[in-house]
């Protein structure tokens, strides 16, 4: 058997019924839509009406908020890091930061800088400059005898 000879079970898909398409089709004339009405003429849109009701979608409460200006970080696991230092992209001994993993292919772009996640172990020594990072990856680059220098945050991080 080939891809191109693949196809579905004998009964397994029914064919589209054309409708209005003469009256020996049987489902001729009106198609299938009854006689007169708004529903049986073609442009209507009244799924959500309901009879001049305030309709539901519009008596739930809304919720939720998304920033329009949310900084995007790059975002850098401590697997990659290692896996950067074992296949030896990264150095171990030169300080890292966005540009070092950027030439390193860890990651492909900068964004609104760079932020390292937990995720994986970290065995080697980094000295790390990057724009923010999680409590657990932190502590688990000092644990491995690395720092990590956070960046401050530009005036326009600090009006948001």
């Amino acid at each position: 058997m080939r891809l191109n000879e693949l196809r579905d079970n004998d009964g397994a898909t029914k064919s589209r019924m054309r409708v209005g398409r003469g009256i020996g089709s049987g489902k001729g004339k009106t198609g299938g839509r009854g006689v007169k009405g708004q529903k049986s003429r073609s442009g209507v849109a009244i799924k959500g009406f309901e009879g001049g009701q305030m309709p539901l979608y519009q008596r739930l409460p809304k919720r939720g908020f998304n920033k329009p200006n949310r900084l995007a970080f790059a975002e850098v696991t401590l697997a990659k890091l290692q896996a950067a230092v074992d296949a030896g992209k990264l150095d171990a001994k030169t300080p890292v930061d966005a540009e070092a993993l950027i030439k390193a292919g860890v990651i492909r772009r900068a964004k609104d800088g760079v932020r390292v996640i937990g995720g994986g172990e970290l065995k080697a020594k980094l000295e790390l400059t990057v724009a923010g990072g999680s409590k657990p990856a932190i502590e688990a680059v000092e644990k491995a005898g690395g720092k990590v220098t956070v960046l401050a945050k530009s005036a326009k991080d600090q009006s948001e």
